[in-house]
């Protein structure tokens, strides 16, 4: 059980990264534009970290797979199942999630879960948009796809032609931790004092999504932990960017107006959109 553990804890560190700290020194929104930069220092010492992790898991990318499809460890039916279910609920349940807070909000008026429905799908859509050229470009055969159970087997733009070879990285852990990323960066916006455990909460799942990809023998771990880091900073930057651009037309044009019962068995529709 070495490598699993080495696996997990690996994870947990990259994903402990990339748990928010109190929002209390951040500024109020306003509606003038932030000078700030949309990537700072903290950002570079998080990629260091991602990329510190994953140096580390690489060399047991075929012993980690090995532990894994260990028969004894396939075989347990709690390990099984939960893969599946978190499986499930990464895709299509996130954007599924996502999509019906954006909806929910927007009808029933509430500003906040309008807000995490929209751009937490929209950090997904982003994330899930580099892998994929990533993934295509890579080429990378998927455990499974390999006789010789060989990770280091890249082929240059053939992820764009065979779904075997879209190993690297894990569309699933992006997903995950894009979602997860936004919740968490949203949340601490909000209610500073949650983020102690509202991060580990929703990091630890995304963790369990990209610890299923490797029981389910798609992934290896180290395109999880890449995974991991373009899904978080894609959940990081999107919050980031529409808050403090708060003019942004994907804003104005999607969180302007409501959708509300006209109290006569109808529905009444009031949408703005400005001109930018």
């Amino acid at each position: 059980m070495r490598v699993t553990h080495a696996a997990l804890v690996t994870l947990a560190l990259a994903a402990g990264a990339t748990t928010p700290r109190p929002a209390g020194a951040q500024p109020a929104d306003t509606t003038r534009i932030s000078t700030q930069p949309l990537f700072t220092a903290r950002d570079a010492v998080a990629a260091a970290a991602f990329g510190a992790a994953t140096a580390v898991i690489t060399p047991a990318d075929r012993r980690a797979a090995a532990r894994l499809q260990n028969p004894n460890t396939q075989e347990n039916r709690l390990f099984r199942n939960a893969a599946t279910v978190v499986t499930n609920i990464v895709q299509p349940g996130a954007v599924i999630i996502g999509t019906a807070l954006y909806g929910v909000g927007r009808a029933t008026d509430n500003e906040r879960m309008a807000d995490l429905g929209l751009h937490g799908t929209e950090a997904m859509a982003v994330g899930v948009g580099v892998t994929f050229f990533i993934k295509g470009l890579a080429g990378r055969a998927r455990p499974y796809a390999t006789s010789d159970t060989n990770p280091r087997d890249f082929g240059f733009a053939r992820g764009f032609f065979n779904e075997r070879y879209r190993s690297f990285p894990s569309g699933h852990t992006v997903t995950a931790f894009a979602a997860a990323a936004a919740v968490a960066k949203e949340t601490s916006r909000w209610w500073p004092n949650s983020a102690w455990y509202v991060g580990p909460v929703v990091y630890g799942g995304a963790t369990l999504a990209g610890l299923s990809r490797m029981y389910n023998n798609k992934h290896w771990a180290s395109d999880v932990i890449v995974g991991a880091a373009i899904g978080a900073f894609s959940g990081w930057k999107v919050v980031q960017y529409h808050h403090s651009h708060p003019d942004n037309r994907l804003d104005r044009w999607l969180l302007a107006g409501s959708v509300r019962g006209n109290g006569r068995g109808g529905v009444a529709v009031r949408w703005v959109v400005l001109p930018y």
